[in-house]
């Protein structure tokens, strides 16, 4: 038997992952769109209580987004937001509280208590207060 090592094959985790319940809402959403050019664009932003946020859009992949094709959903980050999202797992949540996509950050070293604000150890931030309800 060949081992990986002997193979000098690098595997790499993923860029992102998405879970099966978050997999079958996305394409639930993008076949009601009925427009093949549209991506799931996942990024992250100044701003929010711990300094980042990330976010998702249906959006137009531009040439300079990294393209994941995931299971059949194409997936595109700006290269701004990939250092910060990298390795980050994309989940659908249901549940008495509401239900919405959440993002699972490897990368985040603390976040606010709403799950969309985090700060990585690299990038601090300006931190505000909360205004999550």
């Amino acid at each position: 038997m060949i081992s990986v090592k002997e193979l000098n094959v690098v595997q790499t985790p993923p860029v992102v992952t998405l879970s099966a319940k978050a997999a079958e809402m996305v394409r639930d959403i993008l076949a009601k769109e009925d427009n093949d050019q549209l991506a799931l664009r996942v990024y992250v932003a100044g701003g929010g209580c711990s300094g980042l946020q990330s976010g998702m859009a249906l959006d137009d992949p531009s040439e300079e987004d990294v393209t994941i094709d995931y299971d059949g959903i194409r997936v595109v980050i700006d290269n701004e937001s990939l250092r910060f999202i990298e390795g980050s797992e994309i989940d659908y949540v249901d549940s008495l509280m509401g239900a919405g996509f959440t993002v699972n950050n490897p990368n985040a070293v603390s976040s606010c208590g709403c799950g969309h604000s985090f700060r990585t150890e690299e990038e601090s931030g300006s931190a505000r207060g909360c205004g999550c309800h």
